[in-house]
């Protein structure tokens, strides 16, 4: 492992407070410096890992101060926040209504009920194990029935089937 320039120690360090995997990391240092580093050798940068435990307070603070600082103006990207993409997702479904293109406009509808309803990846992973495709806009008679047949013996729940359908026990 050869020893690093404090350049390329920063620049690792940021990149995994800004949530970089170490892979991205290991790509990014050999497009940005022509330098070849290992997952593990970048994973010792890292003070939220155990390979990075012993890193020097130096790196610790850039690393704490850089993911605070990367937390605090991620939020304010537009698209980070919930009305926004709401209200994007709105447009679309109205662009496709206008356009008398009704199945796009249930899709984009389908779409942001994750959003209204404050679900999760968990959601959609039980929904597609049971071949109920949330991201297809025209699911197939098989995926609605199944949608049926998970919901039953569940009273006062419901599931969305991807076109904003909600489907009721």
């Amino acid at each position: 492992m050869a020893a690093l320039k404090n350049e390329v120690k920063s620049f690792i360090v940021q990149a995994l407070a800004c949530f970089d995997t170490p892979s991205q990391v290991v790509e990014a240092v050999k497009n940005e410096y022509g330098l070849v580093v290992s997952r593990q050798q970048v994973e010792t940068h890292d003070p939220t890992k155990s390979a990075g435990k012993g890193l020097a307070v130096k790196w610790v603070t850039l690393f704490h101060d850089t993911r605070k600082r990367f937390r605090e103006e991620t939020a304010e990207i537009p698209i980070a926040n919930r009305a926004y993409r709401l209200r994007g997702l709105g447009r679309m479904a109205e662009k496709a209504e206008s356009m008398r293109n009704y199945e796009d406009s249930v899709f984009w509808c389908g779409q942001a009920q994750p959003y209204i309803s404050g679900l999760d990846e968990q959601w959609r992973d039980h929904m597609e194990i049971r071949h109920c495709p949330v991201r297809n806009p025209t699911p197939s008679a098989r995926g609605l029935s199944c949608c049926i047949t998970c919901t039953a013996g569940r009273p006062k729940s419901s599931y969305t089937a991807g076109l904003g359908m909600t489907v009721r026990a």
